[in-house]
């Protein structure tokens, strides 16, 4: 174990020092220094993906649901960064109005006030739509880091979900829960990646390797049609190479 961090671990880990070991690939969360160090010295070590400021996004179609829950959990992501994002999706005009009032009498008592300030400046919103699909239409496009539904049958609506790095069902599990505790690894895609790539897990730390044979009666019976590709392509060292093992090629 070595108690390092920052751009400069990224370096060590990439290159060695005397104390500290090269490494063939680099995971885990930073800040925006540690995911720039962690984009250039990518294709010299694998990395787990490009990551960017937390972002958290809250799905609720339920009137009835406390404000306090929806005030609570948006700013547990706009007091990370300035630039965390904090996103409320909602079809009740009348939520989105009593969400707005409470933020802006929380905020000023809060710890991190000019961080979530920021945060509420530049990458936050409460977003209205007319339906429950629009606000589905809305994830999948953004495919937020974090996404909670706070709606009526958050199970049944799992399935709307295309793009999101973590779920999170149901107005008893707030986003902190899989920050602390909960069993899922919680290093998501960031930005928008979600649309392409998953959470850390066990796969980015495995490796696989195609593994071919051919017998001769497969490569006899399949060779003319490899030769006929490799020579459209004018690759014709590779044409050759199939050639020479066919039968009636003396």
């Amino acid at each position: 174990l070595y108690s390092i961090g920052g751009a400069q671990a990224v370096g060590a880990l990439t290159w060695g020092t005397d104390s500290v070991p090269a490494v063939v690939k680099i995971t885990g969360p930073g800040n925006a220094f540690v995911a720039e160090a962690k984009r250039q010295v990518f294709g010299r070590v694998g990395i787990d993906s490009f990551a960017g400021p937390s972002e958290i996004m809250v799905v609720c179609d339920r009137e009835e649901m406390p404000v306090e829950f929806l005030v609570r959990d948006l700013l547990s992501q706009a007091e990370h960064d300035p630039e965390a994002g904090a996103i409320l999706v909602t079809t009740s005009r009348e939520q989105a109005e009593n969400v707005r009032n409470r933020l802006q009498q929380v905020i000023p008592t809060l710890p991190r006030r000019e961080i979530i300030e920021e945060s509420f400046a530049s990458r936050s919103a409460l977003i209205i739509c007319k339906s429950k699909q629009e606000c589905f239409d809305a994830v999948n496009e953004m495919a937020p880091e974090h996404l909670e539904l706070l709606t009526e049958d958050p199970f049944q609506d799992l399935h709307r979900v295309r793009n999101a790095g973590a779920i999170f069902l149901g107005p008893n599990t707030p986003e902190a829960v899989g920050d602390y505790y909960a069993g899922p690894n919680h290093t998501l895609p960031t930005s928008g990646c979600a649309r392409f790539s998953s959470p850390l897990g066990v796969q980015d730390f495995i490796k696989t390797s195609s593994v071919l044979s051919y017998s001769e009666e497969r490569l006899q019976c399949e060779g003319p049609a490899i030769i006929r590709f490799a020579e459209e392509e004018k690759l014709f060292a590779h044409a050759e190479s199939v050639r020479v093992r066919m039968k009636d090629s003396n």
